[in-house]
């Protein structure tokens, strides 16, 4: 009997320092963009790898606007963002004592969808793209022809980002002409794989998303060319996001860095030297269908991160045309 309790006893010390230690390991919290997710879980991944697991990352997906509330409550040390932060989260942060570092991570094409099956829609100019979208389209822009009198007299089923998302806020501002300035009857959501089903099982359907899922889904999707200002249709992908030749929708996706937690949590200074990393921007952004840093921006990029050069380049929404340069430029942020 007394061999068995001591036998117990050993196993429960044994279990109480297995926990200790779990408790112990040092967390990174990343919250934010369901369109920069992909990028932000790759980075986790891979630098826990690295750590030999001495470091936990955990990344959610709350979206650009709930990935802001979280992160200026000082709730969260990292969130993605697919847009700059506004004025009132930046009154919300500077409320709670949170300063940040705003670092673009990657640059995007934000692209419109079809399904496989459409034949005539794989070129649009930004002025089409407006009259569908606009909020004056909605109750009377109901069918293709209406965009092309070329086109289908058939009905248009529209899927798009949520209106909390970063992605909406940049589409609207870029499309439209202003920021959170849409239709409402269209199925939106935070949840991209909906936007991929919906367009993917409806040959009249159209929606717009993050490069990333739609290089994922590439079997079931096909993009929309946009017409650029010299005749050309452009489509959106990795190479024309780089060179910048499709506009208006190649845009920087965003981390905002907490400076406090840099500072206080080891941690997260060694998380975001190794995202930051050329090297590490060229594996990974890249694989999951985005575009990395150039090799100078990210070396930009990591001087301004430990310069801890605060506020945002931005006066609260998006710009169209913004260089990478200028966002990882130490001297050049903003308040």
């Amino acid at each position: 009997m007394k061999n068995t309790r001591l036998s117990l006893l050993t196993l429960l010390l044994a279990g109480i320092a297995v926990t200790g230690a779990q408790a112990q390991t040092p967390i990174v919290l990343v919250d934010g963009s369901s369109t920069v997710f992909p990028v932000s879980e790759a980075m986790a991944e891979e630098f826990q790898n690295a750590q030999g697991g001495a470091i936990q990352v955990t990344v959610g997906n709350s979206g650009t606007g709930g990935g802001f509330k979280k992160f200026c409550r000082g709730e969260v040390d990292v969130t993605g963002a697919s847009r700059p932060i506004t004025n009132d989260e930046k009154a919300l942060c500077a409320e709670s004592g949170v300063e940040f570092i705003e670092m673009p991570i990657a640059i995007d094409a934000l692209a419109n969808v079809i399904n496989p099956g459409n034949e005539f829609a794989s070129c649009m100019t930004v002025e089409q793209l407006k009259k569908l979208w606009e909020p004056a389209a909605q109750g009377t822009i109901n069918n293709w022809n209406q965009l092309d009198p070329t086109w289908p007299d058939q009905k248009i089923t529209l899927f798009g980002a949520g209106t909390d998302s970063g992605t909406y806020d940049y589409y609207t501002f870029a499309i439209v002409g202003e920021e959170h300035s849409s239709r409402g009857d269209f199925t939106a959501t935070e949840d991209d794989n909906i936007t991929v089903q919906g367009v993917s099982g409806d040959v009249n359907a159209i929606g717009f998303m993050g490069l990333a899922y739609v290089t994922e889904n590439a079997d079931k999707l096909k993009t929309v060319a946009i017409k650029q200002a010299n005749g050309e249709c452009v489509s959106p992908s990795v190479q024309t996001a780089a060179d910048a030749t499709y506009q208006p929708l190649t845009r920087p996706l965003f981390w905002y860095i907490s400076k406090g937690a840099s500072d206080a949590k080891p941690e997260v200074a060694k998380f975001i030297e190794f995202a930051f990393q050329a090297e590490t921007q060229d594996a990974l952004v890249a694989e999951v269908g985005y575009v990395p840093l150039p090799a100078e921006a990210s070396a930009l990029a990591l001087e301004k991160f430990e310069a801890r050069h605060t506020g945002s380049a931005f006066d609260g929404g998006s710009k169209v045309g913004v260089t990478i340069t200028d966002l990882v430029t130490a001297a050049g942020a903003g308040n």
